[in-house]
């Protein structure tokens, strides 16, 4: 399983690690993911996702309904 946002999309970056001496390795950054148990009113039922923290700050101003109409996601599946 990829590490992925499920609503958002978000995945990791890739990056340059700088040293003080100013040489550079590449390194990845990862997308902070959570595990989350969501209630879905129209569904009446809890929803598990694997959420960025940023998808969790958006979802407590939109809704879940309306995530997951935006991301083309049916919450049937989780």
């Amino acid at each position: 399983m990829s590490r992925k946002c499920d609503l958002t999309g978000k995945v990791a970056n890739n990056a340059y690690a700088i040293s003080h001496s100013h040489r550079r390795t590449k390194k990845l950054q990862e997308v902070n993911l959570q595990e989350k148990r969501i209630w879905w009113p129209e569904g009446k039922r809890f929803v598990k996702l694997r959420l960025s923290t940023k998808a969790i700050k958006t979802l407590e101003k939109k809704g879940i309904s309306a995530m997951a109409r935006e991301a083309g996601i049916d919450l049937n599946q989780f």
